[in-house]
C-alpha cells in the first residue's frame, strides 16, 4: 500500500488534488482543511501522506480504487480514528474534516456536541455517537504541535511558511474560520476565501481580509 506520495502538485479541485510523478497524474481525495493549505501551491512540490480504499456502487460490481492524502501523519493517523465511529465511511469523514484535527479533537475531548454538528454531514445523534467512541482516543491529537493550526510537517512546511499568494496557511485558516463565526457555510466561506486568494489581493490580517472581501 501506498503511503507517501512526493510529486508536482498541478490541480485543485472541489474535492481532491493532482499530483504529477513523472508521466503520471495521480488523483488524492483531500479533505476541506488540506485543500485550503495547498490551493495556491499548484506548480510547486508538495509530499502528502496516503492511504487507499475501494469505492463501490451497491450492487458491489465495480470498485474504483482511491487514495486519500493528508499533509501529515498524525492527520492521517486522525482521519482513520474517526472512520472507526459507526456510521462514517471515508467519504463521511472526509466531508466532516473541514476543520483541523486539532479543533476537532477538542471538541471530542470537550464533550462538546453542539460544537460537532457544525461539521458537514453531522447531525446531533452522530455527535454523540463520536463522543461516546473516540472521548478516551483524542488526547494525543489535542496536545499534538503539528496539528496546531494547519497540519503542515514541522521542518517541511511550518505555520510560518507561506504560500505562493505571501500569505501563511495559518492566516487563511484563521480567515476561514472567521467567515464561519459570523454566519456563513463551509461552502460559503470556501468560495469568499478562494475568491480573495485568487484575486492576489494582499492581506496580513483577520480585519484586512475581511475588510477586502466584503468591499469586493
Amino acid at each position: 500500500m501506498m503511503t507517501k506520495l512526493t510529486g508536482i502538485l498541478v490541480r485543485v479541485l472541489d474535492e481532491d488534488v493532482r499530483v504529477a510523478i513523472g508521466p503520471y497524474e495521480y488523483q488524492l481525495m483531500v479533505p476541506e482543511t488540506v485543500r485550503r493549505i495547498v490551493q495556491m501551491k499548484v506548480g510547486q512540490e508538495i509530499t502528502f501522506h496516503t492511504s487507499e480504499y475501494y469505492e463501490g456502487n451497491q450492487a458491489g460490481s465495480r470498485f474504483i480504487p482511491r487514495i486519500i492524502g493528508f499533509l501529515s501523519e498524525l492527520e492521517l493517523e486522525f482521519f482513520d480514528l474517526f472512520c472507526t465511529v459507526d456510521k462514517i465511511g471515508v467519504k463521511k469523514a472526509l466531508k466532516a474534516l473541514s476543520r483541523p484535527p486539532k479543533e476537532i479533537a477538542n471538541a471530542i475531548s470537550r464533550e462538546d456536541a453542539k460544537w460537532l454538528t457544525t461539521l458537514p454531514g453531522i447531525g446531533a445523534t452522530t455527535a454523540e455517537t463520536i463522543i461516546t467512541t473516540l472521548k478516551r482516543k483524542v488526547t494525543k491529537f489535542v496536545f499534538a504541535s503539528d496539528l496546531a493550526g494547519n497540519g503542515l510537517t514541522p521542518g517541511a512546511d511550518d505555520a510560518s511558511a507561506v504560500t505562493m499568494s505571501g500569505v501563511a496557511p495559518q492566516l487563511i485558516e484563521d480567515v476561514y474560520q472567521a467567515l464561519m463565526s459570523v454566519g456563513h457555510s463551509p461552502i460559503e466561506a470556501r468560495t469568499k476565501l478562494d475568491g480573495l486568494l485568487k484575486s492576489g489581493t494582499p492581506f496580513a490580517t483577520i480585519e484586512d481580509a475581511l475588510t477586502r472581501i466584503y468591499s469586493r
